[in-house]
């Protein structure tokens, strides 16, 4: 499946049913004195700009990388989806704005039973054309799709409501026309505001799905000698494009040219299972020499998690020789300073062993521990 021609496919659809129905409800609603209906319209419209939008987007993030874009242009996709939130916040001020004017001055609609039928018509098309785009969008993880998707879907409830509004008019002659739209405005631009802090929330850099992690980490756990993953770090450079790094453990027994196998296999069955780049593999090694390393474990292991917002601890290294202890603990991001918990921590292991030098790395919980 080419992604971009399947994206781009979907949006010419959107803009050409848009228009149709832009260019019928502006007819209806001029014809009778509707500003619910001429804001329905110029919605359909900043919707048929949207997918143009989109089209664009997609084609840009398709770019190559670069010297000056390394990771490629990906995140262009992020961009266009936060262009299509503010033209949908743009579209709901805009809106709002004639519709209170209208309450002002309000005019009397005049309905006809054409106006009604593509009205109606156009929730059943604005239905079929959201669940569309946006089932489009989640199968090939464009958040451009899902806005348009989502934002078809809620002017289907919009224009359901602007149809009650004419047959409550027709049959009780109270016009709420002007009400209706100021309603219809006040969604719209949640809506819009909705999706601009979804898409920010993506540039800025979200925690990676926990189903994904767990994935990726029971494929690096397939390859030989690794004995357990952590510390899985992902950066989104577009959708479905990750760049990251991970941490494995493994026997302290192992050389350095099965260090470099070991990258080399994790690395090759991440980028062939999961498309994600791992550029950087770390490791922790895992005792196999000493036996009081296994009391010791355990003996640290009950210090450690007993501790309030400790959610686990992994990379565990005790050397009697040298008396040295080493390990990562995940804390929550529900405490706000880790470093008095870190440091009482450290120092009730070293009272348990005495002359030992203790390093914990803290690790905060990305929600893939």
């Amino acid at each position: 499946m080419d992604r971009s021609k399947v994206i781009v496919r979907t949006s010419i659809i959107g803009i050409l049913a848009n228009i149709v129905l832009a260019v019928f409800k502006a007819v209806v609603g001029i014809l009778a004195h509707s500003i619910a209906v001429v804001m329905d319209a110029v919605n359909n419209l900043s919707d048929a700009l949207s997918s143009v939008i989109t089209i664009i987007g997609t084609r840009l993030a398709e770019k190559p990388a670069s010297r000056e874009h390394p990771f490629g242009h990906g995140r262009v996709e992020y961009m266009s989806a936060m262009v299509i939130s503010v033209l949908v916040i743009y579209a709901g001020v805009t809106s709002l704005v004639e519709s209170i004017k209208k309450i002002v001055s309000p005019e009397v609609p005049d309905y006809s039973t054409v106006s009604l039928i593509v009205v109606g018509a156009a929730v059943l098309v604005k239905v079929l054309l959201g669940r569309y785009v946006k089932s489009v969008g989640e199968k090939v993880n464009s958040d451009s799709l899902v806005n348009s998707g989502s934002d078809a879907l809620n002017d289907a409830v919009i224009s359901a409501s602007t149809l009650a509004a004419a047959l409550i008019y027709l049959f009780t002659h109270v016009s709420l026309e002007a009400y209706l739209a100021t309603i219809i405005s006040v969604l719209i631009i949640k809506s819009g505001i909705e999706m601009l802090m979804g898409t920010i929330s993506r540039i800025l850099g979200e925690g990676i799905d926990a189903e994904m992690s767990r994935s990726i980490k029971k494929t690096v756990c397939t390859v030989p000698g690794v004995l357990g993953a952590y510390d899985l770090l992902l950066h989104d450079y577009g959708p479905d494009r990750y760049v990251g790094s991970v941490h494995v453990s493994v026997p302290d027994t192992v050389t350095a040219d099965q260090l470099d196998r070991i990258t080399r296999e994790v690395t090759d069955a991440v980028a062939k299972e999961h498309g994600v780049i791992l550029a950087a593999v770390g490791f922790y090694a895992q005792n196999t020499k000493q036996n009081e390393a296994a009391d010791a474990f355990s003996r640290i292991r009950e210090i450690v998690t007993g501790k309030q917002y400790v959610l686990a601890m992994h990379g565990f290294y005790y050397d009697g020789e040298k008396k040295q202890i080493q390990f990562d603990v995940v804390i929550d991001y529900a405490l706000a300073d880790p470093s008095p918990l870190h440091a009482e921590i450290v120092e009730e292991i070293r009272q348990a062993y005495p002359g030992f030098d203790v390093r914990i790395g803290i690790d905060r919980d990305t929600g893939n521990e």
